[in-house]
Formats: structure tokens, C-alpha cells, sequence
């Protein structure tokens, strides 16, 4: 068994809709960066990869392999491909998404399954806390994901 720790940040800007863990939720703003800017999809990569001691995200789609816009989960579908063809499988992910708004309750259950079958497994975590205000996050200026995963390889 082995366990990978995956994070992700980025800006928040007006318009939308904000990609989250593969769906799309209608918002008053959307992520800014690389591909869609998922967070979660991004951190669970991370989190993968990390458990494979196999790089991070960065070393594996470099930006400039990356077109702006470009959906995340595909990306994350090739990670689970390799560590298929490894012989390993992801057990459950605990994902935990840092947003001061807009509320995401309603939301959680797409985006457990939507990350369900990315990973291939029936374990999945969603979990949402606001930051009371406090730093980028808490003045609506940024989003964040932390991501545990756990793989048998």
C-alpha cells in the first residue's frame, strides 16, 4: 500500500464556469491557469504520482504541452492508464476543495463519481471548507485542493 499527498491553487477571475473534479459548476467565477484549471482533478494527479514516486504534474504535462482551456481529465485518465499497465490501482481519494464561495454541497455527489470512475475505484471523498475569510482563499481571490490517495502497487 502506498499513499500520495497531492495539492493544487489557483487565482479565481470573474465569468465561468468553474471546472471542479470533472464538472462543471455554474459560478460567478472560474479558475486561471493551465488547461481548466481543476483543482481537484489537478491535486489528484499530483497525489497519484506522488504515491508512484513517479514526478508531478509539471514534469509530466509541462505547460507548453498544454493548451489553455484544455480539460483536465483526460490528463488524469492517462495517469490511471500507466498505473493500470503497472499493476497498481487507486483504493480511495480523499479530496478536500478550499473555496469561500460559491457553496458546493450540492455538487459534491457529481463530483464523487465523476472522479469514481476517472480513478477507477468505488472510494471517493469530496469534502468543501471556506476559509473564514482568511488569506486569498477567504477574500475569494483563489481556490485550493488537497488530495490523499491511497494505491495498491
Amino acid at each position: 500500500m502506498r499513499v500520495g499527498l497531492g495539492q493544487d491553487i489557483h487565482r479565481l477571475a470573474s465569468g465561468g464556469p468553474l471546472m471542479l473534479a470533472g464538472v462543471a459548476v455554474p459560478a460567478p467565477c472560474q479558475a486561471v491557469g493551465d488547461s481548466d484549471a481543476d483543482v481537484a482533478i489537478h491535486a489528484v494527479i499530483d497525489a497519484v504520482l506522488g504515491a508512484m514516486a513517479w514526478g508531478d504534474i509539471g514534469s509530466w504535462f509541462p505547460r507548453e504541452a498544454v493548451a489553455p482551456g484544455e480539460a483536465s481529465g483526460p490528463l488524469l485518465d492517462q495517469v490511471i492508464d500507466r498505473l493500470a499497465a503497472s499493476g497498481g490501482v487507486v483504493q480511495h481519494a480523499d479530496v478536500t476543495v478550499l473555496l469561500e464561495a460559491p457553496r458546493l454541497a450540492g455538487y459534491r455527489e457529481a463530483m464523487q463519481e465523476s472522479l469514481r470512475q476517472r480513478l477507477r475505484c468505488g472510494s471517493v471523498s469530496v469534502k468543501f471548507k471556506t476559509q473564514d475569510g482568511l488569506g486569498s482563499i477567504g477574500q475569494r481571490e483563489a481556490i485550493a485542493a488537497w488530495v490523499v490517495v491511497t494505491v495498491d502497487a
